[in-house]
C-alpha cells in the first residue's frame, strides 16, 4: 500500500528568512502524515535565505539528519563541533542527553535542505555530531546508504553515518529511464516500511508519479520500485514497524 503526499499539501511556516514545509506535524502546524510514520517524526523541507538561519537552541533524545539539496549549511554546537555541509552531503546529530546547536546559512545564495528526525532506539545516549561527503557519481543509478543504525548495512558501507535506530536513509541519483528496486521484508516475524521523497526531478514510485519535493509512505508491501522517466534525485528511508503494545 502507498499514500502519496503532494508538496502542495504539506504544512507550511514562513517568516522573513525561512520558508518551511512539513510532511509531519511540527511546531503546532498540522501536516498530511500526522505525528509520525514508524519512528520517523519530522521531515521538514526548509528554504533558508542567505546570511540567516536557526540560532542556538536545544534538543534531546532524537536523531537529526540534515540533507542539503542546494547551497550549504554551517553547524555549531555545545560540544565544540563546527562544520559546513554543502549540497549533496549529509550531517547527523544524535541529541541524546541534550545538545545545543545552531544551523546557519553563511552563503550568498539560499540554502535548500531536508531536516529529518527519527526517534532513537533508546533514550539517554551520548550526544554526538558527524558529517560525510556522498559524491553524486557514487549514487548514480543506485540507492546508497547515507545514514544507518543497521549493523549489516554499516558493515558493508563503512562510510555511512551512524544513527541510533534500526533504520537506513538511502539516496539515489537516477538518470533518464533508470530504475531501482528496494526490498522491504514483510512477514509475521519481520515488517518494514519506507518513506520516499523526491529531492529533484520526477519519479514513479510503485506506479504513482511523484514530482519534486513530493513524498510517499509505503507499507504492507515487499518492495519499493522507483523509475525516473526524466531523471530524479530520490531519498528513501527504510524504517522498522513499532512493536504493538499490549
Amino acid at each position: 500500500m502507498t499514500v502519496a503526499v503532494p508538496f502542495d499539501r504539506l504544512g507550511r511556516f514562513g517568516n522573513d528568512w525561512l520558508d518551511s514545509r512539513f510532511h509531519f506535524n511540527f511546531s503546532g502546524v498540522a501536516a498530511p502524515m500526522g505525528f509520525g510514520f514508524g519512528p520517523l517524526r519530522v521531515w521538514n523541507d526548509d528554504h533558508i535565505k542567505p546570511h540567516s538561519g536557526f540560532p542556538m537552541h536545544g534538543h534531546r533524545d532524537m536523531e537529526i539528519i540534515t540533507y542539503v539539496r542546494r547551497g550549504a549549511i554551517s553547524h555549531e554546537d555545545s560540544l565544540g563541533n563546527r562544520g559546513r555541509t554543502p549540497a549533496g552531503d549529509v550531517q547527523v546529530m544524535s541529541a541524546g542527553t541534550g545538545i545545543m546547536h545552531a544551523e546557519w546559512n553563511e552563503e550568498n545564495e539560499a540554502t535548500h535542505l531536508f531536516q529529518i528526525w527519527v526517534e532513537p532506539r533508546q533514550r539517554g545516549l551520548k550526544p554526538r555530531w558527524a558529517q560525510a561527503q556522498f559524491p553524486k557519481g557514487d549514487r548514480a543509478g543506485r540507492l546508497v546508504p547515507l545514514a544507518s543504525g543497521e549493523e549489516a548495512v554499516r558493515a558493508a558501507n563503512p562510510e555511512t553515518l551512524l544513527i541510533h535506530q534500526d533504520a537506513t536513509l538511502y539516496g539515489a541519483l537516477l538518470g533518464q529511464g533508470d530504475s531501482v528496486t528496494h526490498t522491504l521484508p514483510w512477514s509475521e516475524t519481520q515488517q518494514r516500511i519506507a518513506y520516499v521523497v523526491v529531492a529533484d526531478g520526477t519519479a514513479i514510485v510503485n506506479g504513482t508519479k511523484l514530482s519534486t519535493r513530493d513524498g510517499m509512505a509505503v507499507f504492507e508491501t515487499k518492495s519499493v520500485e522507483i523509475t525516473a522517466p526524466e531523471g530524479a534525485e530520490v531519498l528513501l528511508f527504510d524504517l522498522p514497524v513499532p512493536a504493538q503494545k499490549n
